[in-house]
Order: C-alpha cells, then sequence, then structure tokens
C-alpha cells in the first residue's frame, strides 16, 4: 500500500536524521580551527539516506540532522549546514536496486565539492575574511573523503545485507 511506503520512507527519515545527529555531533568528532567548524562522519549517513530514500526526504534527513548537530555543537553554523546539507544529496540517486551503481560513487566527490564550496562562502559571510580559504578547504577536504570512505564501506555492507529492497 502506499500508506505503508510512506510510513516505512518517514519512519527511516527520522532515524537516519538521528544517526546523521549522532556522527556528526559525536562519532569523530575533530574541532579545526578558530571558527568552530569541525569534521566529522555525519556526511556519509546523509549519503546513505540519498541512496535509500527519495530525494525530499534524503534532504529533510540531512537538514534536520545536520542542523541539529550544529545547534547541539556549534550553533552558528546551522544556517549554512542546513542549505549544505540538503545539497548535497542532490548527486545520489536512489533509483535503482544498487546501492554502489555508478552515479552514487561518484556522486561523494560531488557533494565534497558543495560541501567546500558551501562552508567556505558561509565561513565568508560569518567570519568576513578570505584569508580562512586554506584551512577552510583542507577541513572540508579531509571531512569529504572520511566520509566518502565509509559510504562506501557501508555501502557495501548494506548493499550486501539486501537493504535497498527494505526500503522500497
Amino acid at each position: 500500500m502506499k500508506s505503508d511506503k510512506k510510513l516505512r520512507q518517514l519512519t527511516l527519515t527520522g532515524i537516519l536524521a538521528a544517526l546523521i545527529t549522532l556522527f556528526t555531533a559525536y562519532i569523530v568528532h575533530i574541532p579545526v580551527g578558530a571558527t568552530g567548524g569541525y569534521v566529522h562522519l555525519g556526511d556519509s549517513i546523509i549519503y546513505l539516506s540519498a541512496v535509500l530514500l527519495p530525494w525530499p526526504y534524503a534532504m529533510a534527513a540531512g537538514a534536520i540532522g545536520g542542523g541539529l548537530a550544529d545547534l547541539l555543537t556549534a550553533p552558528m553554523w546551522a544556517p549554512a549546514t542546513i542549505i549544505i546539507k540538503s545539497l548535497i544529496v542532490i548527486p545520489f540517486t536512489s533509483k535503482g536496486s544498487g546501492i554502489l551503481n555508478k552515479r552514487n560513487l561518484i556522486a561523494p566527490l560531488i557533494a565534497m565539492v558543495i560541501t567546500i564550496a558551501g562552508y567556505y562562502a558561509a565561513e565568508v559571510i560569518l567570519y568576513g575574511k578570505e584569508a580562512a580559504f586554506l584551512i577552510s578547504v583542507t577541513s572540508n577536504a579531509i571531512q569529504g573523503i572520511g566520509s566518502a570512505a565509509v559510504f562506501y564501506i557501508f555501502g557495501a555492507a548494506l548493499e550486501k545485507a539486501g537493504i535497498k529492497r527494505l526500503c522500497k
């Protein structure tokens, strides 16, 4: 039934938003620089959300989970995070039966570029200094590479377990 599918998607959205919050705020949470930013692995869960759920649900999971994590740890970043975490879902696809298809293997790299550009722009708006470019790009690149690696590992495990068919 259509209502059962919607209920499953809403439930999974809530669970993934909670996991995103935990992986962002508390699991491998490494402060970087003096701007209140930090490296985390929450993006890997956002990537999984993007391959398991349709865009609107995955965007909601990313925005809610990332936004809550920032409200708990670095509130000044929450508005930017809500926008950026919604946008990094776009390169992924939840269509098809596989998690690690060709598009989803490349998507973390595109998401990393969106993250780097988005947080750099936010930093310029918040702090008005372009001098922080190297710190911003470096820390967001490290985060992106780490999140991509965790996504590939989790994605392979979830693919083997047949999780994708449970989300349909």
